[in-house]
């Protein structure tokens, strides 16, 4: 890691790997026993009543993590209902552990945790910093911004959590006939994650904006192929993924040491059609998350790329599958609530506290019971 990162601006001080200590793996299964037949993206949000203010089970307050970034503090926007934090994730056939900070920074003491994605992948890495905050939030912690990555160091625990934001995983050259989306090529920071202890993964929304803002102006696929103004999106974001697969195959990574996650699809809820309520305009009006453990408009097409690309895979990747878990929960997006501005209606990204939490609280668990991660 330090010898990638002295070619992307000097970030050796923010994203080294230090000793790695080790904490006691029997003690955690004794805390945290998840029977490993056990399927937590499978079951159904329950009520919480857990809580000692109101019903609601806060896992921080947002108002004192100096983190959130302004597009997901609800709160501070205004939002009028709380109910949305009253839900807890209940997997069908055992419990989700809950996030305990400490426990968190102690197993992963020195190590570097690398989040891959676009801006729901930044809630994913705010939602981590702001639960580990709650827990040393009088120990020094180190926010850093360079270019496209956001950085914060636990310095106490020598841990480090980075998020590199990229929308497409591929990588994008910049030529004399403008912005070239290269499907056949890694991104370019592949260099520096290799190096990661933790990596997650995802790629998504941006595979379906059209215009200025979809991030590129042409299109290629393979070094001998034409570049293109468009093709199929559908085609594209498969042929990316499989670029990453096979990058994630090469042999670059040691998996003795990385351990590789690939997150889920994130839901957005513009189409309240999909949840029984054609009369709506989009989630702004969502309080209540959907009941039962299955979506009326049954999951996004595409997962069943991801699976399918995840499945030829030969090297040990665990997939969080949120995508069902985050579709029940219409309620949990900033809608109007957010410094968007111009009366936008944010149903793409999500309250912190919220949602974002229990995706992590399934990586503690996934993390915190893995004896490779000692």
């Amino acid at each position: 890691m330090r010898n990638s990162l002295r070619s992307h601006g000097g970030l050796v001080s923010h994203l080294s790997i230090l000793i790695i200590a080790t904490f006691s793996t029997h003690l955690l299964r004794q805390v945290f026993a998840i029977p490993r037949t056990c399927n937590l993206f499978q079951g159904s949000w329950v009520s919480d009543n857990s809580s000692k203010s109101n019903n609601i089970p806060l896992v921080y307050d947002s108002s004192q993590c100096p983190f959130i970034n302004p597009l997901f503090d609800c709160a501070k926007h205004g939002r009028p209902d709380r109910g949305y934090l009253r839900y807890r994730w209940q997997p069908s056939a055992c419990n989700l552990p809950k996030f305990d900070g400490k426990v968190f920074l102690e197993k992963l003491r020195g190590k570097t945790i690398v989040i891959v994605g676009d801006s729901i992948s930044f809630n994913q890495q705010e939602s981590l910093t702001c639960l580990l905050h709650a827990a040393v939030a009088s120990l020094g912690i180190t926010y850093v911004k360079f270019q496209n990555t956001f950085i914060d160091e636990f310095q106490e625990y020598g841990v480090t959590i980075a998020e590199f934001y990229t929308r497409f995983l591929a990588q994008i050259t910049t030529e004399k006939i403008g912005r070239v989306l290269k499907l056949h090529l890694i991104n370019d920071y592949g260099n520096v994650w290799k190096d990661a202890d933790v990596l997650i993964f995802n790629t998504g929304f941006w595979w379906d904006v059209n215009g200025n803002q979809k991030g590129w102006d042409f299109i290629q696929d393979g070094e001998n192929n034409p570049i293109v103004r468009d093709m199929d999106r559908t085609l594209a974001f498969r042929k990316a993924l499989t670029t990453w697969a096979k990058w994630v195959d090469s042999g670059v990574l040691n998996f003795a040491k990385t351990k590789v996650f690939y997150q889920g699809f994130y839901p957005d809820h513009y189409r309240p059609s999909e949840w029984g309520r054609p009369e709506l305009k989009d989630c702004a009006k969502e309080t209540e998350p959907m009941s039962g453990s299955t979506y009326p408009a049954g999951p996004p097409p595409r997962l069943s790329i991801v699976e399918q690309v995840l499945s030829s895979i030969k090297s040990p990747v665990q997939f969080l599958n949120v995508t069902t878990l985050s579709q029940l929960r219409k309620d949990g997006h900033p809608g109007r609530y957010s410094d968007a501005g111009n009366g936008f209606v944010d149903c793409t990204h999500w309250c912190l506290a919220g949602i974002p939490d229990t995706w992590s609280s399934i990586i503690f668990a996934y993390l915190t019971l893995d004896e490779n991660m000692a």
